[in-house]
């Protein structure tokens, strides 16, 4: 268990996040852009009109990712991108280098935070140009030490996700944020699974990490739905991020596990629902509660009964409303006499029973 103390509380671009926060929303734009500048744009605005927090960008080129081979192991194999080689799907779905001053010069200007996940130096490089806020790591490359070394020299906040990591890597992961004096950190489960099946998203391993390495906690979601995202945040999950695009119909690399406009609008605001409900330890009746105790069950006379009769169980009732004597005096009562006459319906109290010193 790691020793090091990550803040339980940090803050992107001047929003906390972390414990006592509602849930952080990033919206990934990735590829779904599909090649145009102005549908990024468009896809940004829309994450700000739909709640988001932050816009995520990933800033590479199909050369900084791979090398153009056309042997067989850079071929991809079932799943999404069946039959595409490595370079050419790269190569679609990056985000261009010269886009991103525009881009983030266009998220400050419509009000929502933007950064990126680098993945080699020269994105890096670019970042800290733009003066992004924070870094995120992508799961796929949480095992490049040297790249992880390189973003926490830095010494801005971290996101990083964990789709495939067994505990080791995870924990080589941290131990490198951690001797750069990083703490700010923030690490997100992640099903590496495009789109995961819900019942393989096993949401109690994001519990499992921020316990064991004392991060904030986060998912990064794949699921189609909301589902896994509203339960993770009841389960504690700090920051939430989905994939994002303007219409699925728009198709891309992204599209199948990607969420639309309103999708976002309705994942922000039920996570945020999730966390409000979550509330704290508090055992005080509220002012709305109050209001209803009137309505709780006591004890009524269900009989007229003359002065000195003694009472039997045919006599007394626990029904509501609350006007008589509480409930749990019931067997006490039993036994005793009535001080003066009473009629059928009288709520039943002190002034009414004899031999009452046992309640």
């Amino acid at each position: 268990m790691s020793t090091h103390r990550f803040k339980e509380q940090f803050e992107i671009d001047g929003t906390m996040i972390g414990e006592g926060c509602k849930p952080y929303i990033i919206a990934e734009l990735s590829a779904n852009h599909n090649g145009s500048i102005e549908t990024a744009k468009a896809t940004i605005l829309a994450a700000k009109k739909s709640g988001a927090n932050a816009i995520k960008l990933q800033t590479y080129t199909a050369d900084t990712m791979t090398i153009d081979c056309d042997n067989d192991e850079f071929m991809i194999k079932g799943g999404l991108w069946d039959g595409y080689k490595l370079y050419d799907l790269y190569d679609w779905a990056h985000t261009p280098y010269e886009w991103h001053q525009e881009l983030f010069d266009y998220a400050k200007e419509v009000g929502i935070t933007i950064f990126s996940t680098p993945f080699d130096q020269t994105a890096i490089d670019l970042l800290e140009s733009l003066n992004t806020p924070a870094y995120k790591i992508a799961s796929f490359e949480i095992v490049d030490i040297p790249l992880i070394e390189a973003i926490a020299k830095t010494g801005k906040p971290i996101i990083m996700s964990t789709g495939m990591a067994s505990e080791q890597e995870i924990a080589d992961a941290v131990e490198v944020i951690q001797t750069a004096g990083i703490e700010e950190l923030a690490i997100l489960h992640c099903i590496s699974s495009y789109p995961t099946p819900i019942e393989q998203t096993n949401l109690l391993t994001m519990q499992d990490i921020a316990n064991k390495h004392r991060v904030v906690a986060g998912l990064s979601d794949h699921t189609l739905g909301n589902i896994a995202a509203i339960t993770a945040t009841a389960l504690g999950a700090q920051v939430i991020e989905k994939h994002f695009i303007l219409s699925r119909d728009d198709k891309g690399p992204d599209s199948d596990f990607s969420i639309e406009p309103q999708e976002l609008s309705v994942l922000c605001r039920d996570t945020q629902q999730a966390w409000s409900s979550l509330g704290k330890v508090n055992y005080e009746r509220t002012e709305r509660e109050k209001e209803n105790l009137k309505y709780r069950r006591s004890l009524y006379f269900v009989k007229g009964l003359a002065a000195g009769t003694t009472i039997t169980r045919e006599h007394i009732r626990s029904i509501r409303p609350a006007n008589g004597a509480e409930p749990k005096y019931f067997s006490s009562i039993i036994g005793c006499k009535v001080t003066e006459s009473v009629a059928f319906g009288t709520p039943v109290s002190k002034t009414h029973i004899q031999e009452q010193d046992s309640w």
